[in-house]
């Protein structure tokens, strides 16, 4: 497709409409394709706010942005009117450093975690070792660990335990402190198994009642509290103070601190036990479900709310 001069102005107007803009699959929102999807991630970490350009609403756009970037695939991500890359280039840049150097931030610095390797797993890992490249641990935002061999790429942060150099990317340190890897038997050989502290337990999520809800918002106390329902719900009968749950709503969500004190509420308590679990796997350690959702709340507190 050769590029007209009409559809390269016109993404020549998109890349300067704001400092950093991201043409993508889908909006920061609701990303349409996975790479996209972690482009998004990283910047939502970095950024409160960027702009983006949905490819998918524009057949010029989508095909164009490949000839003006000289770059074939989409998400492609614009800084300062200068092309950054696509969803690896980006990877690896926050993974460096380049990113937060590109964006003007300053860059936190990440400790190497304190870990313990046991003498079964050191043993287990020597083996694995001798066959070339060196230990990655990843530990995703579910903490979700996976092990693997390669090279070092030289912006890993690494920690040692018993003669063995566990390397990381920045966010798999953070959520690192504390881990545990062993050996155990299985099926007649010996499988490494990882323990991490800093994990979600089962029944992370509690139960609160609407007596105890009651009691905190009126004693003053910090209380997040959100309404996962559908919009004509919570028009219909609301508790005051709760927010409706939208994409924007849930990323600013992911944004609190890990201990941040979070209720879900829906109309009988079963959308709010999933949203609570969600956030739960996330690593929120102070998620709440409230017990019998609005409905109890008309019930036992409020009888001004409508019950439907």
């Amino acid at each position: 497709m050769s590029l007209s001069p009409q559809v390269r102005e016109r993404i020549q107007s998109i890349v300067g409409s704001e400092r950093v803009v991201l043409f993508m699959k889908g909006n920061p929102d609701a990303p349409q394709c996975g790479f996209s999807s972690q482009v998004v991630q990283i910047l939502n970490r970095l950024l409160p706010s960027y702009g983006s350009f949905d490819v998918l609403s524009d057949r010029d756009v989508r095909e164009g942005i490949k000839e003006f970037s000289s770059w074939p695939t989409i998400p492609q991500l614009y800084i300062g009117g200068e092309f950054q890359g696509g969803c690896d280039i980006v990877k690896e840049m926050y993974a460096s450093g380049e990113l937060h150097q590109a964006l003007g931030l300053e860059m936190q610095k990440v400790e190497p975690p304190r870990v313990t390797v046991t003498d079964a797993a050191a043993a287990v890992l020597r083996d694995a070792l001798r066959q070339g490249g060196e230990l990655h641990v990843a530990i995703d935002a579910g903490f979700k660990h996976a092990l693997s061999l390669a090279p070092r790429a030289g912006h890993e942060i690494a920690a040692e335990s018993n003669g063995i150099t566990l390397l990381f990317d920045r966010d798999s340190a953070s959520r690192a402190s504390g881990l545990t890897i062993d050996a155990v038997d299985q099926g007649g050989r010996k499988a490494l198994a990882v323990e991490n502290p800093n994990a979600p337990k089962a029944g992370a999520v509690n139960q609160l009642t609407v007596r105890e809800l009651r009691a905190w918002l009126d004693a003053g106390e910090k209380v997040h509290l959100y309404d996962v329902r559908t919009p004509d719900e919570h028009r219909t009968a609301r508790i005051a103070g709760a927010t409706l749950v939208d994409p924007n709503v849930a990323a600013e969500i992911e944004k609190l601190p890990k201990d941040a004190r979070i209720v879900f509420h829906c109309h009988h308590g079963g959308r709010s036990q999933a949203a609570s679990e969600h956030f739960a796997a996330l690593g929120f350690t102070n998620v709440h479900n409230l017990a019998g959702g609005i409905d109890a709340w008309s019930r036992e507190i409020d009888p001004s709310v409508p019950r439907y």
